[in-house]
């Protein structure tokens, strides 16, 4: 079957064919954190959805180089102060502090989720050297001027030259105005409103500041991205990456960067992941209308009835498509876990099965290969989670029905049974990156065995029948949310 690789490209609007440029091997750029604040519910979704698409490149066979960066400077509030000052300011620390802390919180944040760590995580302020020499040469190929000690990107030249600034986010250049996050009191020194700095002139009290050229100050904030991208992945790689609000300015002007230096665009695949939004409204602190994640886990928040796994969570973010929206509540994380204790469950009954049938030839085994297919049909089909996950429950369905004995074992296979086992654990904990912790995380092994144990003697309780006792395990296990079933097969537990 044709397991052909189609990605949505946000730079044509349409979906293609995936062809890296070097047979085998992926480049893959995304854009990280930056490090002034704990890691919010939206970074978090962002950041599992592109760890499931980095797993299953790597699942196809692919050689991947990830990179994702950490920004520590530069990065602008819309009155011109930076972020990581603002929050050493705040916090009374110094401004590395400030990064080495929420660095610290996010990569907790980023283990809690399961998320694969980056083959390289470069951070912006020990390539300062490289972001010089890139404005050098975007100064030298005529697409950037100096002024009162900063520097900023000629957009209007560019554009004239090779009609390329706007392509990526739709814009037209005639109709921007002043979008960028450059200090407001420079923007008398632009020629254009959309013209943005790669080099700002630090003011006096300004802290995190460099020697150039041009003054004593520091890269704007597109340009790490651009140094950083050409230095570890080269001039042109695979996939960029990142949410749908880093579209206009930050990625049309990294295009625009690496053009301006080097004369090619750096990027032939652009992925853009949608927003998180909470009780249908876009998430905001100030309206009261947000949620972290530690509340998320442990259940201290108005919004919910109780807390949820990580691995819940994650699951819940991959019941949306990474270019749609995603709608938390209470209701649909209740749903969420539902879900993937059903998946769960499901792996463990089809560990629990022996077919019979002698060949692959009767219905079930079609019908159980056809679904696996349609799992991966999907996931090539632009990454869709949300169909792969839903021919998954189907898979599960046909397990319960030959665990029940709805359908017989003599019809199926082992055969069949091991390649759908093998199948499905690849793309549950490989690419979704789930794992189980229905039976407690890493002391499953151990619930387990207790389990069976109590289960065993609940049996034994009922063949001398003493009722009392099987009773009383029964409840107990009750009270504690472990339900235990007894079917054709045995007796399982689940929590």
């Amino acid at each position: 079957m044709n397991r052909e690789l189609k990605i949505y490209n946000s730079l044509s609007g349409e979906k293609e064919v995936f062809k890296p440029i070097s047979e085998g091997y992926v480049g893959m750029y995304v854009c990280g954190p930056t490090v002034y604040n704990d890691v919010h519910m939206g970074n978090c979704m962002t950041f599992v959805r592109f760890d499931m698409i980095y797993r299953y490149l790597v699942h196809l066979g692919y050689k991947v180089r990830y990179v994702r960066n950490i920004t520590d400077v530069g990065h602008l509030l819309d009155d011109g102060e930076d972020r990581i000052l603002k929050g050493a300011k705040a916090e009374k620390l110094e401004p590395m502090e400030v990064v080495q802390k929420y660095s610290n919180g996010f990569h907790h944040m980023m283990e809690v989720f399961n998320t694969k760590k980056p083959s390289i995580e470069p951070r912006a302020t020990a390539h300062i050297i490289e972001q010089i020499e890139m404005v050098e040469q975007i100064i030298n190929n005529g697409y950037a001027y100096e002024a009162n000690g900063s520097v900023y990107f000629d957009t209007l030249k560019l554009a004239e030259d090779t009609g390329e600034y706007g392509k990526l986010s739709g814009r037209k250049i005639e109709e921007l105005k002043a979008e960028s996050r450059d200090n407001l009191k420079n923007q008398e020194d632009k020629r254009h409103p959309s013209d943005f700095a790669i080099w700002m002139k630090a003011a006096p009290e300004h802290i995190m500041k460099w020697n150039s050229p041009w003054s004593e100050g520091f890269p704007g904030w597109h340009l790490e991205c651009s140094a950083m991208s050409t230095k570890y992945l080269g001039e042109r790689f695979d996939i960029h990456g990142g949410g749908n609000d880093l579209k206009f300015p930050h990625h049309e002007n990294e295009i625009a960067q690496n053009m301006g230096s080097c004369g090619c665009s750096p990027v032939n695949y652009w992925l853009h992941t949608n927003m998180l939004l909470m009780n249908g409204k876009k998430m905001s602190k100030s309206d009261g209308n947000s949620i972290m994640p530690p509340e998320l886990f442990s259940g201290e928040s108005e919004h919910i009835s109780k807390g949820y796994s990580p691995m819940v969570v994650r699951f819940f973010f991959l019941q949306s498509h990474y270019r749609s929206t995603s709608d938390l509540s209470d209701s649909v994380l209740q749903a969420a876990e539902k879900g993937y204790k059903r998946f769960m469950e499901g792996l463990k009954t089809l560990s629990n099965i022996q077919g019979t049938a002698k060949n692959n030839d009767s219905a079930i085994n079609k019908e159980l290969l056809d679904l696996v297919e349609d799992v991966y049909k999907h996931m090539n089909d632009d990454f869709n989670t949300p169909r792969a996950i839903a021919s998954i429950f189907k898979i599960v369905t046909k397990i319960n029905s030959l665990k029940s004995g709805k359908v017989s074992l003599a019809n199926i296979s082992q055969e069949t049974l091991n390649t759908v086992q093998s199948k499905l654990k690849g793309i549950i904990f490989d690419v979704f990156g789930l794992m189980d912790d229905t039976a407690g995380g890493a002391g499953g092994e151990v619930l387990d065995g207790l389990m069976q144990l109590v289960i065993e003697l609940r049996q034994e309780a009922r063949e001398s029948k003493n009722w009392g006792i099987s009773d009383k395990i029964r409840d107990s296990l009750k009270e504690l949310e472990i339900q235990i079933k007894d079917g054709k097969d045995g007796t399982t537990w689940s929590i």
